[in-house]
């Protein structure tokens, strides 16, 4: 019995034509949880293909929960950032998965210009997990930053779900 489940289930799942970036007008939605330091917050952002591995978007995140609000002192501006961004899909030039993607990527922030590296997984042709690691290659506010200036200026991590819409 057990050998039969593990056959249906793995038939079951190469049928599964999940793909994560299909190129020009391919459309996806990421929402998530956005780590770093001294605080934790909420990562949305959407990207629309424009070629064949290339894809452009935005991206904000909003800094919940901080971890000293006495320190910190950070008003919405401080909390708050959003990103355009440009991304070069490689899911299918290094071709481990087709329901795997690749793509790092440069964005224009309010605070900051940077990069990221992301990945995606579709387990159904709509719904997949991702994961993005971002860092600031050069910051607007070049004077000793304050804690809450930190926010949004320093290594992030990403982690949620990806839909495609």
């Amino acid at each position: 019995m057990k050998n039969l489940i593990l056959i249906v289930t793995l038939l079951t799942v190469s049928f599964v034509n999940a793909q994560a970036f299909s190129g020009k007008g391919d459309n996806k939605f990421q929402v998530g949880a956005n780590l770093q330091n001294n605080s934790t917050g909420l990562n949305i952002s959407y990207d629309f293909g424009v070629g064949e591995n290339i894809s452009l978007g935005f991206s904000s995140t909003y800094a919940l929960g901080i971890d000293d609000v006495d320190v910190l002192d950070a008003n919405f501006g401080d909390r708050f950032d959003i990103r355009a961004r440009f991304n070069a899909n490689l899911g299918n030039v290094i071709n481990i998965d087709d329901n795997f993607d690749l793509y790092p990527g440069l964005s224009f922030g309010l605070k900051n210009f940077g990069g990221h590296l992301g990945m995606r997984y579709f387990f159904t042709d709509g719904f997949g997990v991702v994961t993005e690691l971002n860092a600031p290659f050069a910051k607007y506010n070049t004077e000793v930053l304050t804690p809450a200036e930190k926010l949004h200026n320093q290594f992030t991590v990403n982690l949620g779900a990806v839909f495609n819409l």
